[in-house]
C-alpha cells in the first residue's frame, strides 16, 4: 500500500509538498484552515533571493539561487506566469546608499553580480521613480502573482488526488508540519525555534489619470526603512512592514501611514492610486532566517521557517520533502 501522508498547512509550503508527493504515488489529504493572515496569502510575490541576501545568511542565499533556478519549470508545470523583469534597488539618500554599498560589496565577495546605477540611470528604466540617488539592478529576479500561485496549486494538487479536510480523521504514516508561524504549536521541538513576525501590505490600483504601475519589482530604503513595490495587473503590492508582535492581525494605522509614506517618496505619482486592500499576515520565522525541512521524529516532518522566503523557497523544499519522504528513514 501506498504511504498515507497528511500535510498540515494549506500555503504555498505545504500545497507544493503535497503536490510532489501525491505525484511520485503517495496518499495525500491536506489540513488546511484557510487563515486570512497566512504568509502565501499576503505575500509580495517576490523571487529574489539576490536582492534579500545579507552577510550572514549564505546558506540561505545558497537555498534561495538553487530554488530560483527551478522555478521557470515549476510555474511552466502550474501554469503560471513569471514577471522576468527583474529588481531594482533603489536607496534615497547617503545612508541609504552606504546600506546599498555593503550589499553590492557582500553579493561581490559572493559571486554574485548587480550592476551599479545612478539616479538618472534608474528614472531612464522607471520614469515614475521620484529623487533616489543610486541604486542596483538585478535583472535574474523574479516575481509570481501569489495569489494566482495558490489557486494553481490547489488546483495541482485536487488534479493528483489530494484530499483537502479542515480536520484529519485518518491516522497517516507520515505527518507534514507545514503550518507556517502555526508550526510552533505542533511539535515540542519547533516551540523555541519557529516564531510568528508580523507583516502588514497594501493592494493599490491605478486610477485613470495615474501613471502606470513600475515594470519592475522596486525594493526601496527610505531613511533606513525598507519598502518594496511589486508590479499586479492594475496596479501593485505595497510591503511590508515587520513587527515581532505575536499573532496581532490588526492592520495599523501606523503601518499603513509609513508605507504610504515612504513608497511616495520612491513613486510620487502613488497618490493617484487607490486603496484597495490592506491585510497583515505572519511570517513563519526562525533563529538564522533557515527553514526547517527535516524530520522531528519517526513519522513527522518538518517544511516551516521560511522567513520571508516562503513561495522562492517552495520548489526546492517540495524536492526535499519528497527526497525524505522516498528514503522513509524516519518514517513509523
Amino acid at each position: 500500500m501506498a504511504m498515507r501522508v497528511t500535510v498540515l498547512g494549506g500555503g504555498v509550503i505545504g500545497l507544493s509538498a503535497a503536490w510532489y508527493a501525491a505525484r511520485a504515488g503517495f496518499h495525500v489529504e491536506v489540513v488546511d484552515r484557510d487563515s486570512p493572515h497566512g504568509g502565501s496569502w499576503v505575500a509580495g510575490g517576490m523571487l529574489a533571493p539576490v536582492t534579500e541576501a545579507w552577510p550572514g545568511d549564505e546558506n540561505v542565499l545558497a537555498l534561495g539561487v538553487e530554488s530560483l533556478e527551478l522555478w521557470p519549470e515549476f510555474a511552466r508545470e502550474l501554469g503560471v506566469e513569471l514577471s522576468p523583469v527583474g529588481t531594482l534597488a533603489v536607496a534615497v539618500d547617503r545612508a541609504d546608499v552606504e546600506v546599498l554599498d555593503q550589499l553590492c560589496a557582500y553579493l561581490a565577495r559572493m559571486g554574485r553580480s548587480a550592476t551599479r546605477l545612478t539616479g538618472r540611470e534608474l528614472r531612464a528604466l522607471e520614469p515614475g521613480l521620484g529623487t533616489v540617488r543610486s541604486g542596483l539592478s538585478v535583472p535574474g529576479d523574479l516575481a509570481v502573482d501569489n495569489r494566482v500561485l495558490l489557486r494553481a496549486l490547489r488546483e495541482a494538487c485536487a488534479g493528483s488526488g489530494v484530499v483537502f479536510v479542515a480536520e484529519s480523521a485518518v491516522d497517516p504514516d507520515v505527518t507534514i508540519i507545514a503550518a507556517g508561524a502555526w508550526s510552533r504549536d505542533l511539535h515540542p521541538s519547533l516551540r523555541d525555534v519557529i516564531r510568528p513576525v508580523k507583516g502588514e501590505i497594501l493592494r493599490l490600483g491605478a486610477r485613470p489619470g495615474a501613471l502606470p504601475p513600475p515594470r519592475h519589482t522596486i525594493r526601496a530604503h527610505v531613511s533606513g526603512r525598507p519598502v518594496y513595490m511589486v508590479p499586479r495587473e492594475g496596479g501593485f503590492v505595497l510591503g511590508a512592514t515587520q513587527y515581532e508582535a505575536g499573532f496581532d492581525g490588526d492592520v495599523t494605522v501606523g503601518g499603513v501611514r509609513d508605507l504610504l509614506r515612504d513608497a511616495e517618496v520612491v513613486w510620487p505619482g502613488i497618490a493617484e492610486y487607490a486603496l484597495v486592500e490592506t491585510a497583515a499576515g505572519f511570517r513563519a520565522g526562525s533563529p538564522d532566517n533557515a527553514p526547517v525541512i527535516d524530520w522531528l521524529e519517526p513519522g513527522v516532518l518538518a517544511a516551516t521557517g521560511h522567513h520571508r522566503n516562503g513561495l522562492l523557497l517552495a520548489p526546492v523544499t517540495a524536492r526535499r520533502v519528497l527526497t525524505l519522504l522516498r528514503e522513509g528513514g524516519n518514517s513509523r
